[in-house]
């Protein structure tokens, strides 16, 4: 999710001076990572750094910048002798004054993301100055002329997996791609209904399926809500390497539903609530229809992270939602691994 976007669009078209504070690069442990924003203005700051004595010193720095009219800088911050904090790491931060209104960038850029479409964001810091807007179909700014080859290169490099931000003679190149961390939840029940919640605040796309009518009364952000006659056929819908969820009022229903995501051979996770002994059932009678033993295994019951016993919805929400970060996280270090070396993320300086 790249809310920064709208936070910067609404405070520049009422006119208010702001200060964009981002990672630009990680060296060692540090709080975020490259990428992470938070847009500073007179009377509040939106979304973080990382928090601590670095986002203290950030924050104080960008409103003494505040209708400065500077160019932007980069500047450097050693995390343990110099702020105290015992990450120990070295943290580049980047700093853009704008009180120009709104520019012609932002507005392409949230044109695009609204769209689903990637592009990558270069930002000339100093001297170099200005921005460009680089997509699949070319560079979208007005001085995206400018851009050095290899700066363009990178830019277009970073259009495709993993995504990574980088640092390149003078320009920080950093993609605003759509999340591709897709969640199928299946119910809307009390549990359904907290795993929503608890989901929503994460980089993911919720899509919230039921076959009750009217049962969907107050949907959280990031949360797509569809009420569905047969929902087992929602899992058609899904793209491949989605994360499934099932919860329904049935264990009919949920049968269904699980039998049709076995069938894909592109299900990140299947997850199913319930106990062994529900687990072993569904087994037993998914075994008699054909499916085989590999797929059988990949059906996860009971769900959520283990040490949690809590059965009350919002307990069962925090397992589950640690338990799909753990497997994302897994898996995206597993892909990582198989990429060829030239493509593998940028090294942090």
């Amino acid at each position: 999710m790249h809310e920064w976007l709208d936070d910067l669009a609404d405070l520049a078209a009422a006119g208010e001076p702001v200060v964009a504070v981002t990672v630009a690069a990680v060296r060692g442990s540090a709080p975020r990572e490259p990428g992470a924003r938070m847009i500073v203005s007179r009377a509040e700051t939106a979304g973080t750094i990382g928090g601590g004595q670095l986002e203290y010193q950030c924050t104080r720095l960008a409103v003494g910048m505040l209708g400065a009219n500077e160019l932007p800088s980069l500047r450097r911050f050693p995390l343990g002798a110099a702020m105290g904090q015992c990450c120990g790491g070295i943290v580049e931060i980047l700093f853009e004054p704008m009180d120009q209104g709104l520019p012609g960038w932002l507005a392409e850029l949230r044109a695009l993301h609204g769209q689903r479409l990637p592009a990558v964001l270069v930002t000339g810091i100093g001297e170099c100055g200005g921005k460009a807007v680089v997509t699949r179909d070319g560079v979208r700014a007005p001085d995206a002329d400018a851009l050095p080859g290899p700066v363009l290169a990178a830019a277009q490099a970073a259009l495709a997996p993993p995504h990574d931000c980088r640092l390149l003679d003078g320009y920080f190149v950093e993609p605003v791609v759509g999340s591709d961390f897709n969640i199928a939840l299946f119910g809307a029940g009390h549990v359904g209904a907290a795993v929503a919640a608890a989901l929503s605040p994460l980089d993911c796309n919720i899509r919230w399926i039921d076959s009750r009518r009217s049962i969907f009364r107050k949907l959280p952000p990031n949360v797509r809500a569809i009420e569905a006659e047969d929902p087992a056929l929602e899992v058609a819908a899904m793209p491949p390497g989605s994360h499934y969820l099932v919860m329904t009022h049935s264990h009919a229903l949920d049968f269904a539903i699980v039998e049709r995501i076995l069938a894909r051979d592109d299900a990140a996770y299947c997850g199913l609530i319930g106990s062994l002994s529900k687990r072993r059932r569904f087994e037993k009678r998914l075994a008699a229809q054909g499916v085989a033993a590999e797929r059988l295994a990949r059906l996860t019951c009971p769900i959520g992270i283990p040490g949690i016993r809590g059965k009350k919805p919002a307990e069962i929400a925090v397992a589950v939602a640690a338990e799909l970060l753990e497997r994302r996280s897994a898996r995206a270090a597993q892909r990582a691994d198989e990429l060829p070396a030239n493509v593998r993320p940028f090294p942090q300086p």
